[in-house]
This record gives structure tokens, C-alpha cells and sequence, in this order.
């Protein structure tokens, strides 16, 4: 079954890029087939990737559908592979793009060809991503994410676009360059490991390498965590690094925020899950109470924030805040429950505000403003979109049975075992998110009409009640399905978590019999946990 899927993930990756070409042949004023070509390839797309879900096998705890060529001389390799961590981030991916191309049907008129290159352009970056494990590589897709996204807020976006992509460009820029140090720093590593003296940037040689090879001093590997998780901590982004997110949000177009908040978020937190954890343990652990700490602040001050916006995008942006507190707080529990909620959580977190940007999207198409004080009372000529604006609305404060209240239980329960202080604190922002959500729900559709010129607002199109409906059937059957999607996950958990213990529990100065293993054509050696994190031949 993998051998014929060898080249899957290079199809998966590469294809939204490829369609590119396809709109560089039209005319720029061709905006009708420049839309359908669009949004005929990522529909494609999704469908393509779902072929992963076929040949996935959820038992096992490697990586699977390995690809692995040379690439750049002997140490920088194409090496691509998924495992139950990153398996449903690429769907999530290829899920929510073509539902931000349909809500941007409309709304963009400008420059559309650009703008729906920049949109194939990000869905290629994002799925490397989450697919790399050769850290030069996946270096060069992270770095890639930021461009597309960076013309998207400043050319389509709002009145303050160019303020907000450039905030946006300099807080990741920043903890780019802190990450891209560390990686030579590792390669450098790698090389006085080497017989040749030839370094790698392959992820599981380098795991095998500090395991066995060049054990890190304290010190050491306090500040290649701390480059690594800074880079990751301003993505998520965690408090206090969270300062660009809301006017990256609030004047970001709307397809902009979905992509923003549904996927690009959880590049940060996939990054502490695929790097952080495994290769460097003990900074991780010595460091977590202080990251928990910051996470439950993130989780509290964002949803009192949230709670006082009178701007509803910005109120939106700041749950995002909150909501990827939870995440952080479960990775960082080192408990298999709670990391399984933390990646659930990421998933249901793109569903669900995914969602509300785009009902808020449809808001702004109509009123041209965010301002909550303009709107009041919209149920009454809007019944369909409000009534799925209420829907997203729940799922985002974690109504039983939708998708948010599986991950934030599997988090609160996981981290309560270990931690009952923080479990404690973190379950309050589930009431403050029942509070600015319902409230800002009262504000908008409840009540009499308000503003004279809301009394003939047109209710949901049909193409806008598909791309809310998909989202609401998507939210229901994650909360009622969750063993679906949890389960492929726990092996990976298990496993990152066992190779977590196993390394603190070893000496430093001991060495683990070493084990001959493949990671592609080339053999290597690879300590026994490395081994178990591998894919079958």
C-alpha cells in the first residue's frame, strides 16, 4: 500500500503550486476562469489528499508514506512523511482553502489573479510543512508561508493592511532567523558526530545524534529550546508575543483570517509537537511550568479582551488567543490524553473560528463594518445566516456534543492528572468564552432592528449557506465521530511521549545500544526509540 503511494505526498504538496501555471496563462481580466481554475484545483486538491486517509494506518506510530531523495550535496535531502500528528493538519489544510476561495467569490475584484496565487502559493507552504523532516527543508517551506500571506493583508486587506503586514512580517521574521540559528547549530552538531564530518539536517538523524552521539549540556539545549520554541511561541501566537495577531486579523481579508486562523496558527504548535519535545526533553520539561503559566494567562486575558471589543473581527481574533492557550497547555502537560486534545484542539479551532471569520466576512460584505454598535437585531431579516452564526458560535465556547468540547475536555481532563492548579484556571476560560461569545451573539442578531439600512439586508446566498452548511456538518461530525480522528493519533502521542521519558531517565553519559537502521536509501544509526518512530519499509 506505501510503496504505491511513494510519490503521494510529493503530489499532495506540490499540487495547489502546479496549478499556478495554469492561471499564469490567463488573462488577468479573465476573472471567471481565473476563480473556477482557482477552486477547481484545491477542490482537487482535498480530494487527492484524502487518499492519505486510505493508505494511513492508524496503528502505527512512525512515520508513513516516507519520501526521502538527495538533494542539495550530501547533507540536505527532500525526506517527506505523516504521522497521527500531522496527518489531519494537511487535510485541515486542503479542507478549509477552497472554502476561502468560495467566500472570496465575490468579495475580491482586484488583482484577482494574484490574489488567488498567493492563496495555491500558501496551501503548498502550509502542507510542507507539516509534511518535512529534513529541517532545511522545512525551513524553506515555513519561510515560504509568510510571503503569500504578507501581500494578502497588505494589498486586499482593510484600512490598516500595510500596518498590519508589516507588524505581521517583523514578529515572524524575528523569530525566524533565532530558529534558522539553531538548525545550523544542530547541523553543526550532527557534523562532530560524523566520521565524515559531514552533518545532516534530517530530523531523525539529528534525534539519534543528541541521543547518542553528542549529548547536549544543560545549557546547550536550554538555548536551542529556546530558539526553536520562540519562533514557535510568536506563531501561535502565546502571550505575551501575541500583540500582531489582531490587527493582522482585522485587516486581513476575510479568506486572509481563515487561512490565518484556521491553519497558519497551528504551525506554532505543530512545530513544539514535531521539534521542541522530541530533541530537547529536558529544557522542555524544565521549562514547562513557566510555559504553562504563560499559556493560562493567554487562555484568561484573551477572552477578557475578547470579552470588551466593540470591533467583532477583532473580538474573533482574540479567541484565538484563548483557544490556543488550551493547546499549549496540553502539549506542555506531558500526558497522552491531553496532547491527544491538543491536536484535536488544533483541528477544531480551524473548523470552528475558521467559521466565525467567515460569517463575519459575510457580515462586512453586506455592512462594510465590524463595529458591533452598527449591527443589533439581525435575526430578523437574516434568519438563515444567524442561525448558523449561532451554531459556529457554540462550537467555539465548547457546547457538548460539537467539536470544541472534545478537545478542550480531553485537554482539561489530561492536564487535571498531573496538574490540578492549572487544569483549575484553565476551565474558567470555557465560561468566559460562553460569556463574550453569547453576549456578542445577543448584540449582533438578537432584539429589534437597530440601524434602518439592516431592515433590508440580504439573508445568506446560496453559495454562502454551502460554506457555512459544509463547516456546521464538518463541526457536528467531529463531536459526534472523535474517535475517528483521536485514534490514529494516540500512537504518535504514545510514542513522542515514551522517547520524552526515556531520554530524561537515561544518564547522560550512557549510551543506548545503538541499531542499524534506513531512513531512505542511506543506512544510518539510530537509537531504539528513533527506530520505533520510523514508517515500515
Amino acid at each position: 500500500m506505501h510503496a504505491q503511494a511513494s510519490y503521494l505526498l510529493t503530489v499532495v504538496t506540490f499540487l495547489p503550486l502546479f496549478s499556478v501555471a495554469a492561471l499564469l496563462v490567463l488573462r488577468s481580466d479573465d476573472h471567471v476562469w481565473i476563480r473556477r481554475i482557482a477552486f477547481a484545483a484545491s477542490v482537487g486538491e482535498f480530494a487527492v489528499s484524502l487518499l492519505l486517509l486510505r493508505g494511513f494506518d492508524s496503528t502505527d506510530a512512525g512515520f508513513q508514506f516516507q519520501e526521502f531523495y538527495n538533494w542539495i550535496g550530501p547533507s540536505i535531502h527532500y525526506h517527506m512523511g505523516v504521522d497521527g500528528i500531522s496527518l489531519f493538519l494537511v487535510l485541515l489544510t486542503t479542507f478549509l482553502t477552497p472554502l476561502a476561495m468560495l467566500c472570496s467569490w465575490k468579495s475580491i475584484q482586484e488583482n484577482v489573479k494574484g490574489f488567488f496565487i498567493c492563496l495555491l502559493v500558501i496551501e503548498t507552504a502550509m502542507i510542507g510543512v507539516f509534511v518535512s523532516l529534513d529541517l532545511f527543508l522545512f525551513f524553506v517551506f515555513w519561510e515560504v508561508t509568510l510571503i503569500p500571506m504578507y501581500f494578502m493583508i497588505g494589498i486586499w486587506g482593510h484600512e490598516r493592511r500595510i500596518y498590519a503586514a508589516v507588524k505581521f512580517i517583523l514578529y515572524t521574521m524575528f523569530g525566524s532567523i533565532l530558529m534558522l540559528v539553531a538548525i545550523i547549530w544542530l547541523y553543526h552538531i550532527t557534523a562532530m558526530a560524523s566520521t565524515t564530518g559531514t552533518g545532516s539536517f534530517d530530523l531523525l538523524v539529528i534525534e539519534s545524534v543528541l541521543a547518542n552521539s553528542v549529548p547536549l549540556s544543560s545549557t546547550t539545549e536550554l538555548v536551542l529550546f529556546g530558539a526553536f520554541f520562540l519562533a514557535f511561541a510568536i506563531k501561535v501566537p502565546l502571550f505575551p508575543l501575541h500583540t500582531w495577531l489582531p490587527d493582522a486579523h482585522t485587516d486581513a481579508p476575510t479568506a486572509g483570517s481563515v487561512i490565518l486562523a484556521g491553519v497558519m496558527l497551528k504551525l506554532g504548535t505543530y512545530g513544539m509537537l514535531r521539534f521542541c519535545l522530541p530533541l530537547f526533553p529536558a529544557a522542555a520539561h524544565k521549562l514547562a511550568p513557566m510555559i504553562g503559566v504563560l499559556a493560562i494567562i493567554g487562555i484568561v486575558y484573551g477572552a477578557l479582551v475578547a470579552t470588551v471589543q466593540h470591533d467583532l473581527k477583532r473580538l474573533v481574533a482574540y479567541t484565538s488567543v484563548s483557544h490556543l492557550g488550551f493547546v499549549v497547555l496540553g502539549i506542555f502537560a506531558f500526558n497522552t490524553v491531553a496532547m491527544q486534545g491538543a491536536i484535536y484542539q488544533m483541528l477544531n479551532h480551524g473548523v470552528s473560528t475558521g467559521a466565525l471569520f467567515l460569517a463575519v466576512g459575510m457580515l462586512y460584505d453586506r455592512r462594510h463594518t465590524h463595529e458591533i454598535s452598527e449591527f443589533g437585531g439581525l435575526a430578523t431579516p437574516m434568519p438563515v445566516l444567524m442561525g448558523l452564526f449561532l451554531f459556529i458560535a457554540l462550537s467555539s465556547l465548547a457546547l457538548p456534543p460539537l467539536n470544541g468540547f472534545i478537545g478542550e475536555f480531553l485537554i482539561l481532563i489530561g492536564t487535571f492528572a498531573s496538574h490540578h492548579a492549572w487544569a483549575s484556571w484553565a476551565a474558567s476560560g470555557a465560561v468566559l468564552s460562553a460569556i463574550y461569545l453569547l453576549w456578542a451573539y445577543q448584540r449582533v442578531a438578537l432584539g429589534e432592528v437597530t440601524v434602518e439600512k439592516n431592515r433590508t439586508l440580504p439573508d445568506a446566498s446560496l453559495r454562502e449557506r454551502f460554506i457555512l452548511g459544509t463547516l456546521a456538518v464538518a463541526i457536528l461530525f467531529m463531536g459526534i465521530a472523535s474517535p475517528y480522528f483521536t485514534r490514529p493519533m494516540e500512537p504518535a502521542a504514545n510514542a513522542l511521549l515514551q522517547q520524552m521519558n526515556t531520554e530524561l531517565q537515561r544518564p547522560q553519559n550512557a549510551v543506548r545500544p545503538a541499531i542499524p537502521a534506513k531512513i531512505g536509501p542511506h543506512a544510518i544509526v539510530l537509537p531504539a526509540v528513533a527506530v520505533e518512530r520510523q514508517a515500515r519499509p
